[in-house]
């Protein structure tokens, strides 16, 4: 298996803690590839597919667990689909026996602090998916916040673009730019969705447009 080159984050460790740190990331990867080999049903439908991106890894495969997904997170219950394969595996220490390897992948993403794992089954046809999400749960919080945020500050521009053509019949998007202190292009971004939500009208070409409150 290719070693996935987006694992490697910036730690704050010495380089044998960075070392350590990887492996067992690494030793996680083979544990989910292994887990998806040795549970597919390859007289099923479809095959397995691993789908890599910039910050996540979804390892797929015909057939659903033979045991219940709250049973293989909390371990010690292995019921492989395809058991002589297993023991392939095992001989180049790849793959636990003991129905260990889907909580110690859960166990690695949370010492990390990324997303956790998830696991989902489908039906017809019947596959099991792993999604491995490198990102920071911080990350994404942050993210969230950014884009509530953004949203807020959009709802005072357009509330302060209406309160504007209350006052004045109509308004170019250089003066909308000039009230809300940012650029023509925000500020026509604002006006078109305005115009969209038809609570204003453009009137007018495009050098010559203005706008103004739908009556």
């Amino acid at each position: 298996m290719k070693e996935n080159r987006n694992c490697i984050m910036k730690f704050r460790a010495t380089k044998e803690e960075k070392a350590v740190i990887m492996e067992n990331v690494h030793h996680a990867l083979r544990e989910a590839l292994a887990n998806c080999l040795v549970n597919a049903d390859y007289y099923g439908r479809q095959g397995i597919t691993v789908i890599k991106t910039e910050d996540s890894i979804i390892l797929s495969n015909p057939g659903n667990f033979r045991i219940g997904i709250d049973i293989a997170l909390c371990g010690g219950v292995s019921d492989p689909r395809n058991g002589t394969m297993l023991k392939m595996f095992n001989l180049i220490d790849i793959g636990e026996r003991s129905g260990s390897g889907i909580p110690n992948i859960m166990r690695v993403w949370h010492d990390e602090g990324w997303e956790t794992p998830t696991i989902v089954e489908s039906t017809e046809p019947d596959r099991t998916s792993l999604s491995l999400v490198f990102i920071k749960t911080s990350d994404k919080k942050q993210a969230i916040n950014k884009k509530t945020s953004d949203k807020r500050i959009s709802a005072i521009q357009i509330q302060m673009i209406i309160d504007y053509l209350m006052d004045v019949p109509v308004a170019r998007t250089s003066q909308i730019a000039d009230l809300l202190q940012v650029s023509p292009a925000r500020a026509r971004a604002l006006l078109n969705k305005l115009v969209k939500d038809n609570v204003i009208i453009a009137d007018g070409a495009k050098r010559n447009r203005v706008y103004r409150l739908k009556s």
